[in-house]
């Protein structure tokens, strides 16, 4: 009360002239519009840092649940060679019950010639696949060369270390199939779909990358015995051009009709021999 008549006092002596009193009111004017303006910025800075503080909180909250808060499993795959190093699946606990195959378990038949290359980080490097979801064919783009002559040129690699290439199978000018990678592995064929496909490189005498017919024939087959095997069907069956653009297997992306009728040809094989062996 005291402070306020004193204002009073000061107000009504500017009023009547009183030079010093005036510049005394402008000095307090002065200081309260400081201590106004500072009072808005701490109320500021504070405001911030609880928006801050539940950003924070939120996103703590977030990752947590997605890393096993709420039950659900994540896998992550690294792949040093492909053009996305890291692909990250999440599979519901039910979908890991249920439906999941163990691929470990899966009989190899006897006409398929085992030739596994040895683990090594540039051709097999022994990452787990957890779930199969496409079957992805390929060509070798090197006309008239075996299926032999590429399992071996994907074992070198462990020597040469040029690159990162394999596939899960090789077929060879007269049908025959080498298998390079077991099924529940990882393979250097398909960029970043590697990590839940299986692949199929496919040998050819010319470059239309056109397949003989006893090579074909061993495609069909093989890829029916996958799709069985693994639960699919010929939607399944992939280009290595639907993954990345590009031109492979050639002779199946030049002839778009040619890919419809092996895909339906993988379909019919499976209703003729619904016990591949």
């Amino acid at each position: 009360m005291k402070a306020y008549d004193q204002m009073e006092q000061l107000k009504e002596r500017a009023r009547l002239g009183d030079i010093n009193a005036r510049k005394r009111l402008k000095r307090i004017y002065q200081m309260q519009q400081v201590r106004k303006k500072q009072k808005r910025q701490r109320i500021l800075i504070i405001s911030s840092l609880v928006v801050l503080i539940f950003i924070i909180y939120g996103t703590i909250q977030i990752f947590s649940s997605k890393n096993g808060d709420n039950n659900t499993p994540v896998n992550v795959t690294e792949d040093s060679s492909d053009t996305n190093a890291a692909e990250v699946t999440e599979t519901s606990s039910e979908e890991n019950s249920g439906n999941q195959i163990d691929l470990s378990n899966i009989e190899i038949p006897s006409w398929i010639d085992q030739q596994l290359l040895p683990v090594n980080e540039y051709s097999r490097p022994a990452i787990a696949i957890e779930k199969v979801n496409d079957i992805a064919i390929h060509y070798v783009g090197n006309p008239g060369t075996t299926a032999k002559q590429n399992r071996d040129y994907f074992s070198s690699l462990a020597t040469t270390k040029d690159r990162s290439a394999s596939s899960h199978f090789v077929i060879g000018l007269d049908g025959e199939i080498i298998q390079c990678i077991p099924l529940n592995e990882k393979s250097y064929a398909t960029n970043h779909r590697n990590f839940d496909t299986i692949s199929i490189e496919v040998c050819h005498p010319g470059e239309d990358g056109k397949f003989t017919e006893k090579t074909y024939l061993s495609l069909i087959k093989l890829t029916a015995w996958l799709c069985e095997e693994l639960g699919l069907s010929k939607d399944n069956v992939i280009r290595h051009y639907d993954v990345t653009g590009k031109i492979c297997p050639k002779y199946y992306v030049d002839n778009p009709d040619a890919w419809v009728k092996l895909k339906d040809d993988v379909e019919q094989y499976m209703i003729d021999n619904p016990n591949i062996q």
